[in-house]
């Protein structure tokens, strides 16, 4: 009577073991980054519009430059359009974006508040791609708080990039490809 080996073989276990490290790297990567978002929204709260810009019960028409500038508007001229494009009506002498002052001060917080936001990002990424260098015991740990720390630089840097200045961008940048090659360096040498 013949043996059959009772076990499976190893190669697809090695297989399985590697999709599912994968993927736990990811999902830590994933969820260190919601961690972060969601602990900034509950200590730091975002500026709300209506804040700033209330919404109105009654709106009303605002048709002339004393009255718009009066609620803090902003008075924009027509542009006498008769000559280029016939007109049966005759057309208004221009409109008010009553949304103006709020909308600049909306615009100022929120610029500081994703400021601050950035800088708590960049921070929890240098944090999470120096903290992953120092637990090379675990390669899915380290490998998920690695990506999850470019992941962090990368989310902070989106949100405030438009407002960033161009020096700031270039230091931020300057720090992220530093601490990169650090943790590669530090994982990976021979």
């Amino acid at each position: 009577m013949e043996n059959f080996p009772t076990e499976a073989p190893l190669v697809p276990q090695k297989k399985k073991s590697s999709i599912i490290k994968w993927a736990l790297i990811i999902g830590i990567a994933i969820v260190v980054n919601l961690f972060i978002t969601y602990l900034v929204d509950v200590i730091y709260h975002a500026p709300e519009f209506t804040t700033f810009c209330p919404d109105r019960q009654v709106n009303r028409a605002i048709e002339s430059e004393a009255a718009c500038l009066e609620v803090g508007g902003q008075w924009n001229e027509n542009i006498n359009m008769k000559d280029i494009v016939p007109q049966t009506a005759p057309a208004a002498p221009g409109y008010c974006d009553v949304n103006y002052t709020c909308n600049k001060l909306f615009g100022d917080v929120l610029n500081v508040y994703n400021r601050n936001v950035f800088v708590v990002f960049v921070v929890a990424g240098i944090l999470l791609l120096i903290g992953s260098a120092y637990l090379a015991g675990s390669e899915a740990v380290s490998l998920g708080l690695s990506f999850g720390g470019v992941l962090a630089l990368v989310i902070g840097s989106i949100r405030y990039w438009s407002d960033m200045n161009d020096i700031l961008r270039v230091i931020i940048l300057g720090i992220a490809l530093a601490g990169l090659i650090y943790v590669a360096w530090k994982q990976f040498k021979d």
